[in-house]
């Protein structure tokens, strides 16, 4: 009997510092934000999308061999002896662009935001930007392209050599 009066005690103990608890979080302020409506500030150093400036790119290719899952796709080919070798800006040090880069497009299906291809660019043409929101309906979608005679944004046709597509097949 006694032991039943105890096991009673403990229930009600517990019983009555849980609704303590609830009383007490009830009138705290709301931590919950309405998000697509309204966004919280985001850290400084925030990893989202990637963008290339292509103007600042000299196509030197290390942002692609420091990518460790290869989803940054690059095509340089030299300027011939007679083309006008251009400069990048003031700001990425005035470096001379020898390549015409007519691709350049990071596939985000395969992109793991770890920002090795931002650290690694000399001309700090490659960098994240805040965006984070980016879902899209088919995965061809988040393939972008910044090629010299592109536009950014999603590419259009999907025409990867066989070799890098086989990521996608089963």
């Amino acid at each position: 009997m006694r032991t039943y009066f105890y096991e009673l005690y403990q229930s009600l103990d517990a019983i009555l510092k849980g609704m303590l608890l609830t009383a007490k979080v009830a009138f705290l302020k709301k931590a919950t934000i309405q998000y697509p409506f309204v966004k919280r500030a985001l850290p400084p150093r925030t990893r989202g999308q990637l963008f290339c400036n292509i103007n600042d790119c000299i196509g030197c290719k290390l942002c692609a061999i420091a990518c460790p899952v290869d989803c940054i796709y690059i095509t340089a080919n030299k300027k011939g002896p007679t083309e006008e070798v251009n400069f990048t800006s003031e700001t990425s040090g005035k470096k001379p662009r020898r390549f015409h880069l007519p691709q350049f497009d990071i596939d985000f299906t395969l992109c793991c935001w770890c920002g090795l291809c931002t650290d690694v660019c000399p001309t700090s043409c490659l960098y994240m930007t805040p965006n984070y929101e980016f879902s899209v309906q088919n995965r061809q979608a988040l393939i972008w392209q910044f090629g010299e005679s592109q536009k950014p944004g999603p590419k259009e046709d999907f025409n990867r050599p066989q070799d890098q597509l086989k990521l996608y097949v089963a």
